[in-house]
Protein backbone atom coordinates (compact mmCIF):
# COMPACT_ATOMS: atom_id res chain seq x y z
CA UNK A 1 0.00 0.00 0.00
CA UNK A 2 2.99 2.33 0.33
CA UNK A 3 4.76 1.68 -2.99
CA UNK A 4 4.03 5.23 -4.16
CA UNK A 5 5.66 6.83 -1.15
CA UNK A 6 8.88 4.85 -1.25
CA UNK A 7 9.12 4.92 -5.04
CA UNK A 8 8.78 8.70 -4.99
CA UNK A 9 11.54 9.08 -2.41
CA UNK A 10 13.97 6.82 -4.24
CA UNK A 11 13.21 8.19 -7.71
CA UNK A 12 13.52 11.77 -6.57
CA UNK A 13 16.79 10.92 -4.87
CA UNK A 14 18.31 9.38 -7.98
CA UNK A 15 18.91 12.75 -9.62
CA UNK A 16 16.77 12.87 -12.76
CA UNK A 17 13.63 14.18 -11.11
CA UNK A 18 15.20 16.88 -8.97
CA UNK A 19 13.83 19.68 -11.13
CA UNK A 20 10.26 18.56 -10.37
CA UNK A 21 10.47 18.00 -6.63
CA UNK A 22 8.89 21.38 -5.95
CA UNK A 23 5.86 20.07 -7.85
CA UNK A 24 5.57 17.21 -5.34
CA UNK A 25 6.00 19.46 -2.31
CA UNK A 26 3.32 21.82 -3.56
CA UNK A 27 0.73 19.20 -4.49
CA UNK A 28 0.90 16.75 -1.57
CA UNK A 29 -2.07 16.80 0.80
CA UNK A 30 -1.08 17.89 4.30
CA UNK A 31 -2.40 16.77 7.71
CA UNK A 32 -1.57 17.22 11.39
CA UNK A 33 0.15 14.13 12.82
CA UNK A 34 1.80 15.76 15.82
CA UNK A 35 5.28 15.17 14.39
CA UNK A 36 8.24 17.53 14.42
CA UNK A 37 8.85 17.32 10.67
CA UNK A 38 11.89 16.33 8.64
CA UNK A 39 15.08 17.18 10.60
CA UNK A 40 17.89 19.07 8.89
CA UNK A 41 20.38 16.41 10.00
CA UNK A 42 20.57 13.13 11.88
CA UNK A 43 18.47 9.96 11.50
CA UNK A 44 14.91 10.04 10.19
CA UNK A 45 11.90 7.82 10.96
CA UNK A 46 8.81 7.94 8.74
CA UNK A 47 5.57 6.17 9.68
CA UNK A 48 3.67 5.08 6.56
CA UNK A 49 0.00 4.02 6.73
CA UNK A 50 -2.02 2.41 3.94
CA UNK A 51 -5.72 3.17 4.44
CA UNK A 52 -8.76 1.07 3.65
CA UNK A 53 -10.29 4.17 2.05
CA UNK A 54 -12.46 4.14 -1.07
CA UNK A 55 -12.62 7.90 -1.61
CA UNK A 56 -12.46 8.71 -5.32
CA UNK A 57 -13.41 5.24 -6.53
CA UNK A 58 -16.39 4.93 -8.88
CA UNK A 59 -18.94 2.13 -8.23
CA UNK A 60 -17.47 0.27 -11.22
CA UNK A 61 -13.95 0.56 -9.79
CA UNK A 62 -15.16 -0.58 -6.37
CA UNK A 63 -16.71 -3.67 -7.92
CA UNK A 64 -13.65 -4.36 -10.06
CA UNK A 65 -11.35 -4.04 -7.05
CA UNK A 66 -13.61 -6.06 -4.72
CA UNK A 67 -13.39 -3.35 -2.03
CA UNK A 68 -17.10 -2.92 -1.39
CA UNK A 69 -19.38 0.08 -1.76
CA UNK A 70 -18.89 1.64 1.68
CA UNK A 71 -16.80 4.64 2.60
CA UNK A 72 -14.12 2.37 4.02
CA UNK A 73 -12.79 1.94 7.51
CA UNK A 74 -10.76 4.56 9.31
CA UNK A 75 -8.34 1.92 10.59
CA UNK A 76 -5.02 1.30 8.85
CA UNK A 77 -4.79 -1.67 6.51
CA UNK A 78 -0.98 -1.52 6.35
CA UNK A 79 1.59 0.05 8.67
CA UNK A 80 5.32 0.42 8.06
CA UNK A 81 8.15 2.26 9.79
CA UNK A 82 10.83 3.62 7.43
CA UNK A 83 14.23 4.36 8.97
CA UNK A 84 16.90 6.49 7.26
CA UNK A 85 20.22 6.66 9.19
CA UNK A 86 22.12 9.86 9.81
CA UNK A 87 24.55 9.18 6.95
CA UNK A 88 21.64 8.40 4.56
CA UNK A 89 23.49 5.41 3.08
CA UNK A 90 20.52 3.03 3.17
CA UNK A 91 16.84 2.70 4.08
CA UNK A 92 15.32 0.10 6.44
CA UNK A 93 11.59 -0.67 6.27
CA UNK A 94 9.89 -2.52 9.15
CA UNK A 95 6.32 -3.81 8.74
CA UNK A 96 4.11 -3.61 11.83
CA UNK A 97 1.25 -6.18 11.57
CA UNK A 98 -2.10 -4.40 11.75
CA UNK A 99 -3.42 -6.99 14.26
CA UNK A 100 -0.58 -6.38 16.75
CA UNK A 101 -2.07 -6.40 20.27
CA UNK A 102 -0.55 -3.33 21.91
CA UNK A 103 -1.22 -0.57 24.41
CA UNK A 104 -2.85 2.47 22.80
CA UNK A 105 -1.83 5.46 24.97
CA UNK A 106 -4.81 6.53 27.06
CA UNK A 107 -7.07 3.80 25.67
CA UNK A 108 -5.67 0.49 26.91
CA UNK A 109 -4.95 -2.67 24.96
CA UNK A 110 -6.21 -2.92 21.38
CA UNK A 111 -5.06 -3.76 17.88
CA UNK A 112 -2.52 -1.25 16.62
CA UNK A 113 -4.56 -0.40 13.52
CA UNK A 114 -7.38 0.94 15.71
CA UNK A 115 -5.27 3.87 16.90
CA UNK A 116 -6.02 5.87 13.75
CA UNK A 117 -9.79 5.48 14.15
CA UNK A 118 -9.63 6.34 17.86
CA UNK A 119 -7.42 9.40 17.74
CA UNK A 120 -6.28 10.09 14.20
CA UNK A 121 -2.69 10.24 12.89
CA UNK A 122 -1.38 11.89 16.07
CA UNK A 123 -2.45 8.94 18.23
CA UNK A 124 -1.06 6.47 15.71
CA UNK A 125 2.30 8.25 15.82
CA UNK A 126 2.22 8.37 19.62
CA UNK A 127 1.44 4.64 19.78
CA UNK A 128 4.33 3.66 17.52
CA UNK A 129 6.74 5.93 19.39
CA UNK A 130 5.77 4.34 22.69
CA UNK A 131 6.18 0.81 21.31
CA UNK A 132 9.47 1.29 19.51
CA UNK A 133 11.24 3.94 21.58
CA UNK A 134 11.92 5.78 18.31
CA UNK A 135 10.99 9.36 17.50
CA UNK A 136 8.70 9.48 14.47
CA UNK A 137 9.70 12.54 12.45
CA UNK A 138 7.19 12.29 9.59
CA UNK A 139 3.89 10.59 8.75
CA UNK A 140 2.53 9.48 5.36
CA UNK A 141 -0.88 8.12 4.28
CA UNK A 142 -1.83 6.48 0.97
CA UNK A 143 -5.24 5.16 -0.13
CA UNK A 144 -6.56 2.46 -2.49
CA UNK A 145 -7.04 4.66 -5.54
CA UNK A 146 -3.63 6.24 -5.14
CA UNK A 147 -1.98 2.84 -4.99
CA UNK A 148 -3.59 1.80 -8.27
CA UNK A 149 -2.59 5.03 -10.02
CA UNK A 150 1.03 4.82 -8.86
CA UNK A 151 1.49 1.24 -10.14
CA UNK A 152 -0.12 2.12 -13.48
CA UNK A 153 2.09 5.21 -13.80
CA UNK A 154 5.11 2.93 -13.42
CA UNK A 155 3.84 0.76 -16.26
CA UNK A 156 3.11 -2.17 -13.95
CA UNK A 157 5.33 -4.26 -11.67
CA UNK A 158 6.41 -7.89 -11.37
CA UNK A 159 5.02 -10.18 -8.66
CA UNK A 160 5.58 -13.86 -7.96
CA UNK A 161 3.28 -16.53 -6.55
CA UNK A 162 4.62 -19.91 -5.37
CA UNK A 163 1.27 -21.54 -6.23
CA UNK A 164 -1.99 -20.67 -7.97
CA UNK A 165 -4.51 -18.42 -6.17
CA UNK A 166 -8.25 -18.00 -6.69
CA UNK A 167 -9.49 -15.66 -3.95
CA UNK A 168 -13.12 -14.48 -4.16
CA UNK A 169 -12.56 -11.89 -1.40
CA UNK A 170 -9.88 -9.83 -3.16
CA UNK A 171 -10.76 -11.01 -6.67
CA UNK A 172 -7.21 -12.27 -7.27
CA UNK A 173 -7.04 -15.13 -9.79
CA UNK A 174 -3.46 -15.94 -10.75
CA UNK A 175 -1.39 -18.98 -11.65
CA UNK A 176 1.91 -19.83 -9.99
CA UNK A 177 5.02 -18.02 -11.17
CA UNK A 178 6.06 -14.50 -12.17
CA UNK A 179 3.45 -12.08 -13.50
CA UNK A 180 3.49 -8.52 -14.79
CA UNK A 181 0.52 -6.79 -13.15
CA UNK A 182 -1.23 -3.42 -13.50
CA UNK A 183 -2.49 -1.30 -10.62
CA UNK A 184 -5.82 -3.10 -10.17
CA UNK A 185 -4.26 -6.57 -10.07
CA UNK A 186 -1.46 -5.31 -7.83
CA UNK A 187 -4.05 -4.04 -5.34
CA UNK A 188 -5.81 -7.41 -5.37
CA UNK A 189 -2.44 -9.06 -4.73
CA UNK A 190 -1.70 -6.65 -1.87
CA UNK A 191 -5.13 -7.20 -0.26
CA UNK A 192 -5.25 -11.02 -0.53
CA UNK A 193 -5.07 -12.52 2.95
CA UNK A 194 -7.43 -15.48 2.58
CA UNK A 195 -5.14 -17.63 0.42
CA UNK A 196 -2.64 -18.22 3.20
CA UNK A 197 -2.89 -19.91 6.62
CA UNK A 198 -0.98 -17.01 8.18
CA UNK A 199 -3.36 -14.43 6.68
CA UNK A 200 -2.09 -10.87 7.31
CA UNK A 201 1.47 -12.02 7.96
CA UNK A 202 1.72 -13.57 4.50
CA UNK A 203 0.04 -10.49 3.04
CA UNK A 204 2.73 -8.29 4.63
CA UNK A 205 5.39 -10.23 2.73
CA UNK A 206 3.43 -9.82 -0.51
CA UNK A 207 3.17 -6.08 0.11
CA UNK A 208 6.91 -5.90 0.73
CA UNK A 209 7.42 -7.77 -2.54
CA UNK A 210 5.27 -5.20 -4.34
CA UNK A 211 7.20 -2.28 -2.88
CA UNK A 212 10.50 -3.93 -3.83
CA UNK A 213 9.28 -4.39 -7.40
CA UNK A 214 7.99 -0.82 -7.57
CA UNK A 215 11.29 0.59 -6.37
CA UNK A 216 13.29 -1.45 -8.87
CA UNK A 217 10.85 -0.60 -11.64
CA UNK A 218 10.94 3.11 -10.89
CA UNK A 219 14.72 3.26 -11.10
CA UNK A 220 15.37 0.80 -13.93
CA UNK A 221 12.44 1.33 -16.30
CA UNK A 222 13.48 4.66 -17.78
CA UNK A 223 10.75 6.70 -16.11
CA UNK A 224 13.30 9.34 -15.12
CA UNK A 225 14.43 9.80 -18.71
CA UNK A 226 10.91 10.10 -20.13
CA UNK A 227 9.32 13.48 -19.28
CA UNK A 228 5.77 12.31 -20.08
CA UNK A 229 6.01 9.16 -17.93
CA UNK A 230 7.77 11.08 -15.18
CA UNK A 231 5.05 13.73 -15.04
CA UNK A 232 2.40 10.98 -14.96
CA UNK A 233 4.15 9.23 -12.08
CA UNK A 234 4.68 12.39 -10.05
CA UNK A 235 1.05 13.43 -10.57
CA UNK A 236 -0.16 10.01 -9.40
CA UNK A 237 2.14 10.01 -6.38
CA UNK A 238 1.18 13.51 -5.25
CA UNK A 239 -2.55 12.80 -5.63
CA UNK A 240 -2.28 9.51 -3.72
CA UNK A 241 -0.41 10.69 -0.66
CA UNK A 242 -1.06 12.86 2.37
CA UNK A 243 1.84 13.83 4.63
CA UNK A 244 2.36 15.72 7.87
CA UNK A 245 2.74 19.47 7.82
CA UNK A 246 6.50 19.44 8.35
CA UNK A 247 7.50 16.74 5.84
CA UNK A 248 10.17 18.34 3.62
CA UNK A 249 10.07 16.00 0.61
CA UNK A 250 12.42 18.19 -1.43
CA UNK A 251 15.06 18.28 1.30
CA UNK A 252 14.85 14.53 1.92
CA UNK A 253 15.07 13.80 -1.81
CA UNK A 254 18.24 15.85 -2.02
CA UNK A 255 19.77 13.99 0.93
CA UNK A 256 18.89 10.58 -0.56
CA UNK A 257 20.55 11.12 -3.93
CA UNK A 258 22.30 7.94 -5.02
CA UNK A 259 20.15 5.48 -3.04
CA UNK A 260 19.72 2.26 -5.08
CA UNK A 261 17.25 -0.64 -4.66
CA UNK A 262 20.03 -2.70 -3.04
CA UNK A 263 20.21 -0.05 -0.31
CA UNK A 264 16.55 -0.54 0.73
CA UNK A 265 15.80 -3.54 2.98
CA UNK A 266 12.49 -4.91 4.27
CA UNK A 267 11.61 -6.89 7.36
CA UNK A 268 8.71 -7.53 9.77
CA UNK A 269 8.74 -6.94 13.52
CA UNK A 270 9.53 -10.29 15.27
CA UNK A 271 6.47 -12.04 16.71
CA UNK A 272 5.98 -14.32 19.71
CA UNK A 273 2.47 -15.47 18.82
CA UNK A 274 0.55 -15.34 15.54
CA UNK A 275 -2.73 -16.63 16.96
CA UNK A 276 -3.24 -14.81 20.25
CA UNK A 277 -6.80 -14.76 21.62
CA UNK A 278 -7.54 -11.51 23.44
CA UNK A 279 -9.75 -11.10 26.50
CA UNK A 280 -12.42 -9.67 24.20
CA UNK A 281 -12.30 -12.74 21.95
CA UNK A 282 -10.38 -11.15 19.09
CA UNK A 283 -7.64 -12.93 17.16
CA UNK A 284 -4.41 -10.93 17.29
CA UNK A 285 -0.62 -11.23 17.15
CA UNK A 286 1.90 -10.56 19.91
CA UNK A 287 5.35 -9.12 19.40
CA UNK A 288 8.45 -10.94 20.60
CA UNK A 289 9.42 -8.19 23.00
CA UNK A 290 13.08 -9.15 23.30
CA UNK A 291 13.70 -9.55 19.58
CA UNK A 292 11.63 -6.46 18.74
CA UNK A 293 13.59 -4.40 21.26
CA UNK A 294 16.84 -5.59 19.66
CA UNK A 295 15.57 -4.59 16.21
CA UNK A 296 14.51 -1.11 17.30
CA UNK A 297 17.79 -0.70 19.18
CA UNK A 298 19.56 -1.36 15.87
CA UNK A 299 17.53 1.41 14.26
CA UNK A 300 18.05 3.78 17.17
CA UNK A 301 21.83 3.33 16.95
CA UNK A 302 21.89 3.39 13.13
CA UNK A 303 23.21 -0.14 12.72
CA UNK A 304 23.06 -1.22 9.05
CA UNK A 305 20.92 -4.19 8.03
CA UNK A 306 22.56 -7.57 7.53
CA UNK A 307 22.29 -7.19 3.74
CA UNK A 308 23.94 -3.76 3.72
CA UNK A 309 27.52 -3.54 2.43
CA UNK A 310 30.23 -2.67 4.99
CA UNK A 311 30.74 1.02 5.60
CA UNK A 312 34.06 2.60 4.60
CA UNK A 313 36.78 1.39 6.96
CA UNK A 314 34.70 -1.56 8.19
CA UNK A 315 36.14 -5.02 7.59
CA UNK A 316 34.15 -7.89 6.14
CA UNK A 317 34.63 -9.79 9.40
CA UNK A 318 33.16 -6.91 11.40
CA UNK A 319 30.14 -6.85 9.10
CA UNK A 320 29.66 -10.62 8.70
CA UNK A 321 26.05 -11.70 8.80
CA UNK A 322 25.16 -13.97 11.70
CA UNK A 323 23.26 -17.20 11.20
CA UNK A 324 19.53 -16.50 10.86
CA UNK A 325 17.20 -17.10 13.76
CA UNK A 326 13.97 -19.03 13.29
CA UNK A 327 12.05 -15.78 13.10
CA UNK A 328 14.12 -14.83 10.06
CA UNK A 329 13.25 -18.01 8.15
CA UNK A 330 10.12 -17.96 5.96
CA UNK A 331 8.99 -21.22 4.38
CA UNK A 332 6.21 -23.06 2.59
CA UNK A 333 5.19 -26.55 3.73
CA UNK A 334 3.97 -29.15 1.21
CA UNK A 335 2.56 -32.64 1.83
CA UNK A 336 4.12 -35.21 -0.49
CA UNK A 337 2.30 -38.13 1.13
CA UNK A 338 -1.20 -39.52 1.59
CA UNK A 339 -1.10 -38.72 5.32
CA UNK A 340 -4.07 -36.42 5.85
CA UNK A 341 -3.36 -33.03 7.43
CA UNK A 342 0.40 -33.59 7.55
CA UNK A 343 1.32 -30.23 5.98
CA UNK A 344 -1.05 -28.17 8.13
CA UNK A 345 0.02 -29.97 11.31
CA UNK A 346 3.71 -29.56 10.51
CA UNK A 347 3.20 -25.90 9.62
CA UNK A 348 1.55 -25.28 12.99
CA UNK A 349 4.43 -26.95 14.82
CA UNK A 350 7.01 -24.93 12.93
CA UNK A 351 5.13 -21.69 13.59
CA UNK A 352 4.99 -22.56 17.28
CA UNK A 353 8.77 -22.96 17.20
CA UNK A 354 9.18 -19.44 15.86
CA UNK A 355 9.44 -19.96 12.10
CA UNK A 356 7.58 -17.67 9.69
CA UNK A 357 5.28 -20.15 7.92
CA UNK A 358 4.19 -18.42 4.71
CA UNK A 359 2.05 -21.30 3.42
CA UNK A 360 0.97 -24.66 4.87
CA UNK A 361 -1.79 -27.16 4.21
CA UNK A 362 -0.38 -27.39 0.68
CA UNK A 363 -0.32 -30.57 -1.44
CA UNK A 364 2.69 -31.54 -3.52
CA UNK A 365 1.83 -32.59 -7.13
CA UNK A 366 2.62 -36.21 -6.22
CA UNK A 367 1.92 -38.06 -2.98
CA UNK A 368 4.68 -40.63 -3.35
CA UNK A 369 7.59 -38.68 -1.84
CA UNK A 370 9.66 -40.98 0.36
CA UNK A 371 12.26 -38.77 2.05
CA UNK A 372 11.50 -35.29 3.41
CA UNK A 373 13.41 -32.57 1.56
CA UNK A 374 14.23 -29.00 2.58
CA UNK A 375 14.65 -27.02 -0.63
CA UNK A 376 16.19 -23.57 -0.67
CA UNK A 377 17.01 -20.82 -3.22
CA UNK A 378 20.57 -19.79 -4.01
CA UNK A 379 22.16 -17.97 -1.09
CA UNK A 380 19.70 -19.29 1.49
CA UNK A 381 21.38 -22.51 2.61
CA UNK A 382 21.87 -21.13 6.12
CA UNK A 383 18.09 -20.68 6.44
CA UNK A 384 17.51 -24.27 5.25
CA UNK A 385 20.01 -25.52 7.82
CA UNK A 386 18.03 -23.79 10.58
CA UNK A 387 14.93 -25.73 9.44
CA UNK A 388 17.09 -28.85 9.35
CA UNK A 389 17.82 -28.44 13.05
CA UNK A 390 14.20 -29.34 13.83
CA UNK A 391 13.97 -31.89 10.97
CA UNK A 392 17.44 -33.44 11.42
CA UNK A 393 16.94 -36.36 9.03
CA UNK A 394 15.59 -34.34 6.11
CA UNK A 395 17.73 -33.82 3.00
CA UNK A 396 18.84 -30.37 1.82
CA UNK A 397 18.49 -29.40 -1.85
CA UNK A 398 19.17 -26.12 -3.67
CA UNK A 399 16.45 -25.16 -6.16
CA UNK A 400 17.03 -21.90 -8.02
CA UNK A 401 14.12 -19.50 -8.40
CA UNK A 402 12.28 -20.33 -5.19
CA UNK A 403 10.79 -17.33 -3.37
CA UNK A 404 11.69 -18.83 0.04
CA UNK A 405 12.57 -22.13 1.73
CA UNK A 406 10.25 -24.97 0.68
CA UNK A 407 9.67 -28.03 2.84
CA UNK A 408 8.38 -31.11 0.99
CA UNK A 409 7.24 -33.70 3.53
CA UNK A 410 7.84 -37.36 2.68
CA UNK A 411 6.80 -40.62 4.26
CA UNK A 412 10.11 -40.70 6.11
CA UNK A 413 11.93 -38.13 8.23
CA UNK A 414 8.97 -35.73 8.59
CA UNK A 415 8.83 -35.63 12.39
CA UNK A 416 9.47 -32.19 13.88
CA UNK A 417 11.89 -32.29 16.82
CA UNK A 418 9.93 -29.86 18.96
CA UNK A 419 12.49 -29.90 21.73
CA UNK A 420 15.28 -28.74 19.44
CA UNK A 421 17.03 -25.60 20.64
CA UNK A 422 17.20 -22.35 18.74
CA UNK A 423 20.42 -21.84 16.79
CA UNK A 424 22.88 -19.56 18.57
CA UNK A 425 22.49 -15.94 17.54
CA UNK A 426 24.24 -12.90 18.91
CA UNK A 427 21.32 -10.64 18.11
CA UNK A 428 17.67 -11.75 17.87
CA UNK A 429 16.74 -10.58 14.41
CA UNK A 430 13.64 -9.56 12.44
CA UNK A 431 11.85 -11.89 10.06
CA UNK A 432 12.64 -12.37 6.39
CA UNK A 433 14.90 -9.45 5.63
CA UNK A 434 15.48 -8.73 1.95
CA UNK A 435 16.36 -5.78 -0.25
CA UNK A 436 14.46 -4.04 -3.04
CA UNK A 437 17.13 -5.18 -5.50
CA UNK A 438 16.18 -8.83 -5.09
CA UNK A 439 14.02 -10.45 -7.75
CA UNK A 440 10.33 -10.87 -6.90
CA UNK A 441 10.69 -14.67 -6.87
CA UNK A 442 13.64 -14.78 -4.45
Amino acid sequence: MVAGTLSALVMLASGGAWALTSYINGHLGRLNAGTGGTPSSGPLNILVAGLDERAGLTPHQQALLHVGRGAGETDTDTLMLVHVPADHRYVRVVSLPRDSWVNIPGHGMNKINSALGIGGPALMVQTVQQLTGLKVNDYVEINFLGFVKVIDALGGVDVCLPYAVDDPYSGLVMSAGVHRVNGITALKFARDRHSFPTSDLARIQDQQQLISSALSEGISSGVLANPIRLESFLSAASAAIRVDQGFNVVGLADELRGIAPSDVSFTTVPLASTNYRTSTGQSAVLWNNGAAAALFSELRTDQPPATQAPAPGQTAAQHARHAPSRGQVSLDVYNGTLIGGLSADTGSKLAALGFQVHGSGLDWPGQDVMRTVIQYPAGRKAAAEVVGQVLPKAALQQVNGLPRVRLVLGQEDHTVASAAKHPPSRTPGPARQKTAAQDACR
